[in-house]
C-alpha cells in the first residue's frame, strides 16, 4: 500500500475550523475505491497543526487520488488556508491494514 502522513500549518485564524474546511475534500477522498483511509488529527503540540494519516490500496490507486478532480479542487482552495507548505512522507509498504502494536497489547481485547 501507498501509506502517506502530511503535517498541516494551518493559519491560526482558520486552525477550529480545519476539519470543516477539508470536509469535502476529506469525504471524497474516502469514498475513492482505492483509499484505505484518510484520517485528520490534530495535533496536541501545535493547536494550528493537523496530521493527516492516508493509505491507497497500490500505486493505480494513488495515482487516481491525485488525478481526481476532488484533489484538484483541494490543492487549489485548500493553500489559502495554511500559513506554510504540509511536510509530507509517502512510502510503500507491505499489506493494506493496520498491525497491532504488541508492545502494548491490551489482555482480553
Amino acid at each position: 500500500m501507498i501509506f502517506i502522513t502530511a503535517k498541516f500549518p494551518v493559519k491560526p485564524e482558520h486552525a477550529d475550523a480545519w476539519p470543516e474546511l477539508s470536509r469535502e475534500f476529506t469525504q471524497a477522498c474516502r469514498a475513492e475505491e482505492g483509499c484505505l483511509w484518510f484520517d485528520w488529527s490534530r495535533s496536541v503540540d501545535d493547536p494550528h497543526e493537523y496530521v493527516l494519516v492516508e493509505a491507497f490500496r497500490d500505486d493505480a490507486a494513488g495515482a487516481a487520488h491525485v488525478q481526481s478532480d476532488h484533489f484538484a479542487t483541494a490543492t487549489r482552495e485548500l493553500p489559502r488556508y495554511l500559513s506554510a507548505t504540509p511536510k509530507i512522507v509517502n512510502t510503500t509498504v507491505e499489506g493494506t491494514s493496520w498491525s497491532e502494536l504488541g508492545e502494548m497489547a491490551v489482555e482480553g481485547a
